[in-house]
């Protein structure tokens, strides 16, 4: 597609790298921005700034965060000796939205995956093992994709881990299989942590 002008161009490129976002609609965007006050571009242009400089990850769980210690962690109503393990911060918001969790949380920063080249080296496994020496954690919830990945990833940590003194559950199956978290519904999601279920080797 031709464009009469360079910076344009070079404007819907830069939108179109965005995720789920094609040439067309990052055209849309670009001329929607264009119709604006100057002021609205500099305020999101200085906001997407902010997002890669400012942002912190949290020392206990690994969320996103403004400060060193997130809000859940540094919440002190907060249950210390439930865990639960997920994916990614888009599964914290997903199962905070439900209002039923009053634990914290440990981010993996994905799963383990052989075909995308994702092994446990890559992942967040070792603040598990910093956890459990601690020695406050007495149950750990898997909340993690019914997928194949999820799965192994679930099995790979309980295997890891099972001679240290924690439970380890999992949330009720009410996900669908190949369901990632952050898809579900927040009653069914909701549901699903309440009900969980004792993890083994047979889940």
């Amino acid at each position: 597609m031709d464009y009469p002008s360079k910076v344009l161009a070079k404007a819907v490129d830069e939108i179109s790298g965005l995720p789920g976002i094609g040439r067309k609609t990052a055209l849309r965007l670009a001329l929607h921005l264009l119709k604006q006050p100057n002021s609205r571009a500099v305020t999101l242009g200085n906001s997407l700034i902010n997002l890669v400089n400012e942002i912190k990850y949290c020392k206990e769980c690994h969320n996103f965060s403004d400060f060193e210690i997130c809000e859940i962690c540094s919440n002190h109503k907060r249950n210390d000796e439930v865990i639960c393990i997920v994916e990614d911060v888009r599964d914290v918001i997903a199962i905070e939205n439900t209002g039923k969790y009053t634990g914290k949380y440990l981010i993996l920063g994905g799963k383990i995956s052989p075909m995308e080249g994702v092994g446990p080296n890559q992942l967040n496994i070792p603040s598990i093992e910093k956890k459990l020496n601690a020695g406050q954690v007495k149950e750990f919830i898997f909340a993690l994709s019914a997928t194949m990945e999820g799965d192994t990833t679930a099995y790979y940590i309980y295997k890891k881990f099972k001679g240290f003194d924690v439970n380890f559950s999992s949330i009720a199956r009410g996900i669908s299989v190949g369901d990632e978290l952050e898809y579900a519904d927040e009653i069914s999601l909701g549901r699903s942590i309440i009900n969980r279920l004792p993890y083994n080797e047979a889940s």
